[in-house]
């Protein structure tokens, strides 16, 4: 694979990893979480976001489409979907930055360009490079060359991962990959499918598999209420994590902060935006897993 499609290339992070890191958000993922605070990496296509209350309907993305796919009725801009092509070229213009351009494809050797201009502040912080997204085994192949040259060059890399993907994807990278950040949302296969889109099965399995492997992980849970923060999902967590080998688990609350772009994306947010879990509930979840012996965080 030559190239990938991002969202966004993150600098100066220091919650994906250990150090101070630079956050790779690649686009495309095979789980439609009702929470997923990026709903733009879900389509692996590029997109626009649409902020409708920064346009003024001025009308010069009109003049500057070249399918004739927008038109203005009564001071509102409409697109017609079927005509646009994504080209982006409605963007370039826009005064107010009404319309926003998401996805750019990027060469291993254009992204290493990218990630090696912060090398000193890994080399100071113990950081280095996490690859997010979306799911970044989607490109596999791709991510496999950009973690061999971050391998010769002695950079820190963490992979920021749902577990939904071939175990051969997995097999491709996991010997070039410092750290695994692996999400655990739902041990209950149903409800897992009802959230996520998907079911669980071939998550737990290559969760296993990185276990039985010895890679270094990093068990992410976010706890949302009334969806994954009652005791028959904590409780099936601790007994499945307790016989792996984890580094720790993060216990991640709750946010609400990607709700405006579902409607920017023509989405439904599924969520009422209410589900943060109280800082009782997270204690005493954090609790059940360090009785079990299992290092646990609350935060990223």
């Amino acid at each position: 694979m030559n190239s990938a499609t991002t969202i966004n290339i993150q600098k100066f992070s220091v919650h994906d990893g250990p150090g101070i890191r630079t956050t790779v958000f690649f686009k495309g993922c095979p789980l439609k979480c009702w929470w997923c605070h990026n709903p733009e990496s879900q389509n692996k296509n590029h997109e626009i976001l649409y902020f409708q209350e920064r346009c003024t309907a001025c009308g010069i993305c009109l003049k500057r489409c070249p399918e004739k796919a927008i038109e203005i009725k009564d001071n509102t801009v409409f697109v017609d979907e079927n005509k646009c092509t994504i080209c982006g070229k409605c963007t370039d213009f826009c005064p107010n930055n009404a319309r926003e351009y998401v996805g750019r494809d990027f060469t291993v050797q254009e992204l290493m360009k990218e990630i090696i201009k912060d090398e000193a502040f890994y080399d100071e912080s113990g950081g280095g490079v996490t690859f997010s997204g979306g799911e970044p085994l989607i490109y596999a192949d791709f991510l496999k060359e950009v973690l061999k040259a971050c391998k010769i060059r002695g950079i820190n890399t963490a992979i920021d991962t749902c577990g939904h993907a071939k175990w051969e994807e997995f097999d491709k990278i996991a010997d070039d990959v410092d750290l695994f950040l692996y999400d655990l949302k739902q041990m209950n296969s149903e409800k897992h499918k009802k959230y996520m889109g998907v079911d669980n099965k071939l998550i737990l399995e290559n969760l296993k598999k990185l276990s039985d492997r010895g890679c270094n992980i990093f068990v992410r849970m976010p706890i949302i209420l009334g969806v994954n923060d009652d005791d028959e999902h904590i409780d099936k967590s601790v007994c499945y994590l307790s016989n792996l080998n984890i580094i720790q688990v993060n216990l991640l609350p709750y946010h609400k902060m990607g709700m405006d772009k579902y409607k920017r994306l023509k989405m439904e947010y599924k969520l009422s935006g209410t589900e943060k879990p109280s800082e009782e509930r997270l204690y005493e979840i954090s609790e059940r897993f360090k009785k079990a012996g299992i290092q646990v965080k609350i935060g990223g």
